[in-house]
């Protein structure tokens, strides 16, 4: 029986995920969340085939919480829900790993058309017409490890070696060791570029 995990803030977005995913996958066992905490706590108990992520949450936005949970949690396929649906960004989610993007605006059938081809394996994102090639800043930052990713968001809140160090409980010496291997995969030199880079996990550019 499949295991999926809804988190949206929205309890009637839910709800209508809800009834998707009892079309596309009857029998599922769905549980719901309205934080990115919520579903990480889901994930970290295991057996979670799929995990439907709203991009805006009350304790992550942008595409922070879906590259964090694609690098934590490789193995499990997550689905992005948003409300923004231009080409771009949902060029950017596929490009952060995504398994499919379902907008807000979708009808029932198209949900269930969607969950129903991820669930077998296939990528879903909506047709649109020229949708751009994804930037590489993505597909770098993609590739970080979850140390690196973790160090990166830190560093685009502004915090200082040491906060870094505190919140992941390491030594400074070792983020700036990390720090060496985030620039290298980011093509950057300084921790400014570094930071710059690091728009790329906000919704707005």
């Amino acid at each position: 029986m499949d295991r999926i995990i809804v988190a949206d803030d929205h309890p009637l977005f839910r709800a209508a995920l809800g009834s998707a995913i009892a079309r596309a996958a009857p029998g599922a066992a769905v549980e719901e969340t309205p934080s990115l905490a919520g579903a990480r706590e889901a994930l970290a108990r295991g057996g979670v085939d799929l995990l439907l992520l709203d991009l805006r949450l009350s304790d992550s936005e942008g595409f922070a919480g879906l590259a964090g949970v694609r690098s934590d949690f490789p193995a499990v396929p997550v689905v992005v829900v948003s409300a923004s649906e231009d080409a771009a960004t949902i060029a950017r989610a596929m490009a952060f790993g995504a398994a499919g993007f379902i907008p807000k605006s979708a009808t029932l059938a198209e949900m269930v058309e969607a969950l129903t081809a991820i669930l077998s394996g296939e990528t879903w994102a909506p047709a649109l017409p020229e949708m751009p090639q994804s930037e590489p800043i993505e597909q770098r930052i993609a590739t970080l490890t979850p140390s690196q990713l973790k160090i990166l968001i830190g560093l685009q809140q502004g915090r200082l070696n040491k906060q870094i160090a505190f919140d992941l409980g390491v030594t400074e010496a070792t983020i700036k060791a990390h720090l060496t291997g985030v620039f290298r995969k980011l093509g950057v030199q300084t921790r400014t570029q570094a930071v710059i880079a690091a728009r790329a996990l906000s919704l707005e550019t």
